[in-house]
């Protein structure tokens, strides 16, 4: 059965802050490590296989959502554990993080299906009351495991501090209606929301900037590199070979002209192809930056969720349904009616001389 585990980490207490930059650096220490593996090693020799993964950081952590195969919830859990722990002792840069958080988040169906899943001596407890009693013990013992009142609280007010610069987009937007009636969340959980969306465009940009440099050097496609990208590996896999250093430019260019729309106060719609990729990437990181600052609650999730869907850009749904044709032909605009058709004239263009100028000679 596939398990979503998540695991919260933090720098040492009294650290500093971490800025844009040094997030970028974690978000690589770790892609790098979990992009060694493809099992995870279990209880007695158990092999559990490791399927994808997500990470993102902030200020004072970083965030995991690991999705493992594993015949029970306890070994998904452990397994995750035990490997974040030993990836975070390995990487000298990271080695006095600590864990706050590793746990499955499940609804009742799977929770009774890891119940039925789990077998031998080791299985856990059919009592839920039981089973919760001993999670609550064994969490006691591994420290907080929730991150300080005072951090959500800043980083609360932060995010609905930041919602406003969303221009583009107004809470109604987010499912919220000055009418309790007529909405389906309330103010803050639609600041929230939008605020995470914010945050998430300086994490977006950089990580492009970043796999950019790294294109650049150990080019020249995805496909070829033996580099780990924060961004440009999340792309559709078939399409590789067409991720080129000029594709990167243009991604970014994109990146850049899109999220720059969102801070203007006119309706938004993905332009092209490449605009719809990166609007999923966009709410996915939000929705991790929400969840790291333990501020992903159902209303924030479903505001999330009612602006994807608003927009047409469901982080869930198959990005290779997005994107039949070659990466080159992301950049073609859907239309030529306004905003809704427009491309920067860098990413239009796809001929890489033309972009770069006439030779000198």
């Amino acid at each position: 059965m596939t398990y979503v585990v998540t695991v919260a980490m933090a720098h040492p207490e009294g650290a500093p802050e971490l800025d844009a930059l040094q997030r970028e650096g974690v978000i690589f220490l770790l892609r790098k490590g979990f992009d060694s593996l493809e099992a995870i090693e279990g209880p007695d020799g158990m092999e559990i296989e490791l399927l994808d993964d997500l990470i993102a950081a902030g200020p004072s952590g970083a965030l995991l959502r690991i999705f493992v195969d594993a015949p029970a919830l306890e070994f998904a859990e452990d397994a995750a554990r035990e490997v974040v722990s030993e990836l975070l002792e390995r990487t000298e840069a990271l080695a006095d993080w600590r864990i706050t958080r590793c746990g499955v988040e499940l609804n009742s169906e799977l929770l009774q299906e890891s119940l039925d899943a789990a077998d031998g001596p080791d299985a856990p407890p059919a009592d839920p009351a039981e089973r919760a009693r001993r999670h609550a013990a064994a969490d006691s013992t591994t420290g907080p495991d929730r991150l300080h009142p005072a951090e959500v609280e800043a980083m609360r007010a932060r995010l609905r501090a930041l919602a406003p610069t969303l221009a583009a987009v107004p809470p109604e937007a987010f499912g919220h209606g000055d009418d309790p009636e007529e909405g389906t969340v309330g103010r803050e959980a639609a600041e929230i929301a939008a605020g995470a969306l914010v945050f998430a465009v300086d994490l977006l940009v950089d990580e492009l900037f970043t796999d950019l440099a790294a294109l650049e050097e150990d080019g020249p496609t995805v496909a070829e590199s033996d580099a780990a990208f924060m961004l440009l590996d999340d792309l559709p896999p078939q399409f590789a070979d067409g991720y080129t250093v000029l594709f990167a430019r243009r991604l970014t260019v994109t990146a850049v002209t899109l999220t720059g729309r969102l801070a203007q106060p006119r309706p938004v719609r993905p332009s092209c192809v490449a605009e719809e990729i990166l609007l999923r990437l966009l709410i996915t990181q939000a929705e991790v930056t929400a969840d790291l600052y333990d501020l992903l609650s159902d209303e924030v999730a479903t505001a999330l969720e009612t602006f994807a869907e608003g927009i047409g850009a469901d982080p869930d749904a198959d990005a290779t349904d997005l994107a039949p044709l070659g990466a080159e032909d992301w950049f073609t605009p859907f239309d030529d009616d306004g905003d809704a058709g427009f491309v920067h004239p860098y990413a239009a263009h796809d001929d890489e001389e033309s972009l770069q100028g006439p030779t000198a000679r």
